[in-house]
């Protein structure tokens, strides 16, 4: 099940990847089935030793194109092991309600993407969420819960404050929002509910068949009550008057540098005028 729309967040063979906060692994899998250069990051050893069996499995088995790469590894978010510029794209799914710094996320997120490299966030969409939340404690209020409930203009601003240019936005999964909704009324721990297990049921038969008919009501309701939002956005190139400025530094050196030059020739010169009746009269 992916939350980001490749359709709208397109992925060209060979991009450089990294899935922050990768969980299970679910995006990484896809971008290299689409034949990516993929890091999987989370702190989770054990859902990371997971991810890297996985992707074992899938280069063994051929769903990875030639060329494409794929590595699990444990880390900080917010003290990523990689030097500025690493990646072409960034992804971070449903992460982000659960750390404290964020904007210092989006601070790492950011050193690593390179200059017009592209990053897909998302989190849980504030409506769906403020319901999950008034109908348990439970349901946040863990070790490693969420601990924060974004408004989009609030993490769009946050995106932009960061240096980076949001270009589309959207809402999915808007059938697991009654799921959660179930389990927060009946107990986020307690599965044996039946009104919990049958909309398990359902989903699962949704995921795995994916018919026209729940695809068709998923999109329609997305808008209203989809779980998630999630935004795009790029990192720009050096901006214009930066780059000018950065321009005329150079100019202004090279224009130093030819007048040091030219100074020297003119001191080479004088000393040879000065010593050559020296040399005459010798």
């Amino acid at each position: 099940m992916l939350t980001v729309d490749f359709s709208r967040f397109p992925l060209a063979p060979g991009d450089r990847v990294l899935d922050l906060g990768c969980g299970a692994g679910r995006h990484a899998f896809e971008c290299y089935r689409r034949g990516a250069q993929v890091v999987a990051l989370d702190q989770n050893g054990e859902e990371i030793r997971e991810v890297a069996k996985w992707f074992a499995a899938m280069k063994e088995a051929g769903e990875a194109p030639a060329g494409a790469t794929a590595t699990a590894m444990e880390g900080d978010a917010l003290a990523l092991p990689f030097p500025d510029e690493s990646f072409d794209v960034v992804i971070i799914s449903e992460v982000m309600e659960h750390i404290p710094d964020d904007k210092g996320v989006l601070a790492e997120m950011v050193r690593v993407l390179r200059p017009g490299g592209r990053i897909a966030i998302t989190v849980p969409r504030y409506g769906p969420e403020k319901v999950c939340w008034s109908l348990s404690d439970a349901y946040h209020e863990v070790e490693g819960g969420h601990i924060r409930i974004y408004k989009a203009d609030e993490l769009l601003g946050k995106i932009r404050e960061a240096g980076l240019r949001p270009y589309g936005s959207h809402h999915a999964h808007a059938l697991h929002s009654p799921y959660w909704w179930l389990k927060c009324a009946f107990g986020v721990d307690n599965d044996k509910a039946l009104p919990v297990r049958a909309y398990h049921k359902l989903l699962v038969w949704d995921i795995m068949k994916k018919p026209l008919a729940t695809r068709v009501v998923e999109q329609a309701l997305n808008p209203l009550i989809g779980k998630s939002f999630v935004a795009y956005a790029t990192k720009p190139h050096l901006p214009e008057l930066a780059a000018a400025t950065d321009s005329a530094t150079r100019d202004s050196a090279k224009t130093a540098s030819a007048k040091t030059a030219s100074a020297k020739t003119a001191s080479a010169k004088t000393t040879s005028a000065t010593a050559a009746p020296e040399a005459d009269a010798t």
